[in-house]
């Protein structure tokens, strides 16, 4: 990991930018930005682009709350916590790039190279536990982006988080796509033990070869197969997300996937289709002409197929599990996977009861 230096908005790079262990293969201006630039090639070879590393940059992130409340009726959570912006995965997929532009970096490059970190995320959620009017539900981290990205290993925020809850006896749902998860075993099974924990691992193919150009610096397939094994053998009740689901590059992988999860110690399954909002379609797109140039086609044409003709379809429901003869099979096939290998879809519901507010060193001591 890199040190924490002040970061600097990206310039447009030349198309594609071969960034080594990077995901996207552009860094165009975000949407809400005023001014655009494109490369141009003036005939002295200007437009070669660097062949190297791309220095990831940190930013602290003074957030004023921690919690985000969901009221999607498609979404299982309704509070959640994000203790960074922007992911070093590099997922090619990730549906929340376009949250970057919010901020006037690109969903592409910037997206898994300038990083927004809270540091006072665990004050920030005491805070929140502490107020009277709060009624404790279930907290889920890695909702937009991962919690145990590689910066969590020099910054912590995410443990911090979890010993939040710990003292408040607070449920905590995690997802993830890194075996860094382990890192924080001690926490997690105590937490268990009382009701209070679930983790998801996110394993979208068994293929280490496309795992490292489409999710380039996520944990490999087989560590987080281990990570699965490793926490269900502690006690964590633990859940394989196969997702996303991409019609033509890894749904041929889906039975053998929840396999290996409930061989690893899975009890519960769950998926989603490829979501492509916005940014991410055009990033997405580029990468299969560079990774997938004969399948592209063919797999974006499954993908449409999905959304009637479109590449993305925002309606509720729809978004998640799309439609039409394509869709209808993942779905069979998810579906007689999970009763084969003996997984659930549905995760058991977490302790709310045992929610406690510790007293403060200040507070005043009562008179009976």
């Amino acid at each position: 990991m890199n040190a924490i230096t002040p970061a600097r908005k990206s310039d447009a790079l030349p198309e594609p930018f071969r960034a080594h262990g990077r995901g996207a293969k552009s860094n165009a201006s975000g949407r809400f930005e005023r001014t655009t630039s494109e490369p141009a090639d003036d005939g002295w070879g200007s437009m070669e682009a660097p062949q190297g590393k791309l220095r990831t940059n940190l930013i602290r992130d003074a957030a004023r709350t921690i919690i985000t409340r969901n009221d999607s009726p498609d979404i299982s959570f309704d509070q959640s916590a994000n203790p960074y912006r922007g992911c070093e995965h590099g997922c090619i997929y990730c549906f929340a790039r376009p949250t970057h532009a919010y901020w006037g970096y690109s969903a592409g490059l910037d997206f898994e190279s300038v990083i927004f970190y809270k540091p006072r995320a665990a004050d920030l959620l005491a805070k929140a536990f502490r107020k009277p009017s709060y009624s404790p539900q279930v907290l889920a981290l890695g909702t937009n982006t991962d919690p145990y990205q590689p910066v969590e290993r020099q910054l912590s925020i995410t443990r911090s988080i979890l010993k939040t809850c710990t003292d408040f006896a607070h449920p905590v749902s995690i997802i993830t796509k890194s075996a860094g998860v382990l890192r924080d075993l001690d926490i997690l099974s105590d937490m268990a033990k009382l009701g209070l924990a679930h983790v998801a691992i996110s394993v979208t193919t068994l293929d280490s070869k496309l795992a490292r150009t489409m999710e380039p610096r996520a944990s490999t397939p087989a560590r987080r197969l281990k990570a699965i094994e490793a926490l269900s053998q502690a006690g964590v009740p633990t859940s394989i997300f196969t997702s996303p689901m991409i019609p033509g590059l890894n749904d041929h992988e889906l039975e053998k996937l929840l396999e290996a999860g409930a061989k690893a110690g899975a009890r519960h399954a769950s998926y989603v289709l490829i979501r492509l909002p916005l940014e991410v379609e055009p990033l997405f797109r580029q990468w299969l002409a560079i990774e997938r140039p004969l399948a592209a086609r063919k797999i974006m044409g499954l993908i449409e197929s999905t959304h009637n003709g479109k590449a993305y379809d925002s309606a509720f429901h729809a978004r998640m599990r799309g439609e039409g003869p394509v869709a209808d099979l993942i779905r069979a096939r998810f579906e007689r996977a999970c009763r084969t290998n003996g997984l659930s879809r549905r995760v058991e519901p977490l302790r709310t009861d045992l929610f406690t507010r510790p007293k403060e060193e200040t507070d005043q001591l009562s008179l009976f």
